[in-house]
């Protein structure tokens, strides 16, 4: 399964892909932690959106 992670802030744009969640999950905490709107694509269908607030949430 390939994790596709989209990471934005003002007009710039980055696209990666990733094959496991865990790398998918910490890359997306290193962009939110640094400003930027991180969106993780599973499999074209679902999105998950992560933000630095979120921190929380996974850590439970």
């Amino acid at each position: 399964m390939t994790y596709r992670i989209v990471a934005e802030r003002g007009n710039e744009t980055v696209r990666m892909e990733r094959a496991s969640s865990l790398l998918a999950v910490a890359k997306a905490r290193v962009w939110a932690s640094e400003g930027w709107h991180v969106t993780i694509i599973v499999r074209d269908q679902e999105q998950l959106e992560y933000a630095d607030s979120d921190r929380m949430a996974l850590a439970s």
